[in-house]
């Protein structure tokens, strides 16, 4: 099972430190960004599952970083976290009021960010039916019936190309590698290699049709659905 992946965005280098170790130890992908200029295009870029934010950054400071996420249509659902300093309480109500949603004061315990941090992602998650469907244009998937429809009509998928399907359109304009599609596939149950992946979205291409240029190749990385 892939790991959630967290956006760390903070300045101070020890604290990106402790928060790397913390998140890893329990399972989850760190990334790091430590200005607000580049914490926004890797929010934009790689989709994480939250955003830890600091408040007081170069560049962007937290609070503008926090509302450009939550005005954007492909980053408005990912949850944000804010890190902020004694005596910066108008701010954090500002930050909230933007749509973030939890805030963390500094010094922290890493115990109490990380239980707070699986509360907000609890929270974030969709109803079950909505985890079950999943719609990209006139592409719809339904995960219990194992049905894909396009433009309204049925068509036949196999188990795997539904599979590999569903985990491109799950997270629109996220990229993902090759290794992490075969992931997808096998369960870590067996071997498939990564050119067959480029078979199966040949495949998923025709199809799809008109809808085929949905699925993008990001050369040398991997594939994405457009937004």
């Amino acid at each position: 099972m892939a790991k959630e992946t967290i956006l760390i965005v903070e300045d101070d280098p020890d604290i990106v430190e402790l928060l790397e170790y913390y998140l890893e130890r329990e399972g989850y992908s760190a990334l790091i960004a430590r200005d607000g200029e580049k914490g926004l295009a890797e929010a934009k870029r790689r989709k994480p599952s939250l955003v830890l934010l600091d408040l007081m950054l170069p560049g962007l400071d937290g609070l503008q970083v926090c509302r450009a996420l939550k005005e954007d249509e492909s980053t408005k659902g990912i949850p944000v976290m804010m890190l902020t300093a004694r005596g910066e309480e108008s701010d954090v109500v500002v930050g909230l009021e933007f749509g973030a949603d939890d805030y963390v004061r500094k010094p922290f315990s890493p115990r109490e960010l990380i239980a707070r941090m699986r509360a907000v992602l609890r929270r974030s998650q969709p109803s079950v039916e909505a985890r079950l469907r999943v719609e990209i244009g006139a592409v719809a998937l339904d995960k219990e019936r194992h049905e894909v429809t396009v433009d309204d009509l049925p068509v036949v998928f196999t188990r795997s190309e539904f599979r590999l399907l569903w985990r491109l359109a799950k997270s629109p304009g996220r990229v993902y590698s090759r290794d992490e599609l075969v992931e997808s596939l096998t369960d870590g149950e067996a071997v498939i290699l990564d050119r067959n992946i480029d078979v199966h979205v040949s495949s998923i291409r025709k199809k799809l049709g008109a809808h085929g240029g949905t699925i993008v190749t990001v050369r040398g990385v991997g594939y994405k659905v457009l937004d």
